[in-house]
């Protein structure tokens, strides 16, 4: 479990969004998210959370479907 963040993933969202989860894949330099059982899924990659820079690609790659949550303000 990360300490300082935790990636919120609307599944819902990247599943209507053609190409969504392939495109958060791509955007993400510390890898947290995967593709899932299908191109229309993705899935957190949870033991490399910590990693994340807060680059805010993934979040303006989906503003809805991806929220990153700070758990230390």
């Amino acid at each position: 479990m990360a300490m300082f963040i935790r990636v919120d993933l609307k599944p819902e969202v990247v599943k209507k969004t053609p190409g969504l989860a392939k495109k958060l894949v791509e955007v993400c330099p510390v890898n947290i998210f995967a593709t899932g059982a299908d191109e229309s899924t993705a899935t957190v990659v949870e033991e490399n959370v910590d990693e994340c820079t807060l680059c805010d690609r993934c979040m303006q790659a989906s503003p809805d479907g991806v929220q990153v949550v700070k758990l230390y303000e």
